[in-house]
């Protein structure tokens, strides 16, 4: 399912116009991008939980030459699925 095929599925089953769906979407969206920049953890209770991880520096090889290569640290983004939406996957 892509972005428009979820915003025309919401809008049928709540009855609101695309169009507003579409707004909360892109609103919940930058919501939730704000938050976790700032190191925060946005959860869902049921669906879904996002925070901000921590990768650290490590050492990696080069597939080509088999040097050895420095990896800098790096934030990165965890996604965690709730009871609810693991219960309807196991359906």
């Amino acid at each position: 399912m892509n972005r428009q095929q979820l915003i025309t599925d919401v809008a049928q089953r709540a009855e609101v116009p695309a169009g507003q769906v579409a707004q909360v979407l892109d609103a919940i969206r930058d919501s939730i991008a704000a938050a976790v920049s700032e190191g925060d953890k946005v959860t869902v209770p049921g669906f879904v939980t996002v925070e901000r991880g921590h990768r650290a520096a490590r050492t990696g090889r080069n597939p080509q030459t088999g040097e050895a290569i420095q990896i800098a640290a790096a934030y990165t983004v965890k996604i965690s699925a709730g009871s609810t939406l693991k219960s309807a996957v196991k359906q």
